[in-house]
């Protein structure tokens, strides 16, 4: 009885078949590892996506944040612009007003050192006292007030000492006389009214 040989061929394609089938078999086992390594259980997809929603949560507060301080930033910038336009608008007499006070002063003296009881002088006179009430309204019309301290407190924020006077009569620091009224122009001093003000007399 003859034994069944193999050719060298057969025995080489032989070979090669079970080569390809251990080579099969390595990349299904590989395969099969990774797709066990990227399966997660629903535990972990559900953290996950928690952790995501936290992180989208807080982007959203950093841009509504964000979002919110502009907006503040853009209303200071409009007060701002209202308050300068404000003041333009209440102060752009100021240096026109500040001319009108030596005019306003030196009609004021004319009355005071003229003699009054001077018949011929009265209507001009007269005439004088109306040009400076009219003045005085015309200006106030536009928020400048007079500032006309007499037998008031000392106010260093409106009035200028110019002198100082012992007197048992009022109290220490009371203005005693006017030399010259003082302004203001919508609130905001102009000029300071010059003034002499009382101190407690010696004993």
């Amino acid at each position: 009885m003859s034994e069944q040989t193999q050719n060298p061929e057969q025995e080489v394609e032989l070979n090669e078949e079970v080569a390809q089938m251990e080579a099969d078999v390595e990349a299904a086992v590989e395969a099969a590892e990774q797709h066990a390594e990227q399966e997660q259980s629903p535990e972990a997809e559900i953290a996950m996506l928690y952790a995501e929603l936290e992180a989208a949560k807080q982007t959203i507060a950093d841009q509504k944040d964000s979002v919110v301080r502009a907006a503040a930033d853009v209303e200071n910038m409009r007060r701002r612009a209202a308050q300068d336009v404000e003041k333009a608008h209440k102060f752009a007499l100021e240096k026109f007003a500040n001319e009108l006070l030596p005019v306003i002063d030196n009609l004021e003296r004319a009355i005071e050192f003229s003699d009054k009881e001077n018949e011929t002088l009265k209507p001009v006179l007269e005439g004088i006292d109306m040009t400076v009430k009219s003045f005085n309204d015309a200006v106030a019309k536009f928020g400048v007030e007079i500032v006309n301290p007499q037998g008031e407190q000392f106010n260093p924020d409106f009035h200028q000492a110019m002198s100082i006077q012992p007197s048992n009569d009022v109290t220490p620091n009371t203005v005693l006389a006017v030399m010259q009224k003082g302004y203001t122009l919508n609130g905001r001093l102009l000029r300071p009214a010059m003034v002499m003000v009382s101190k407690a007399a010696d004993a």
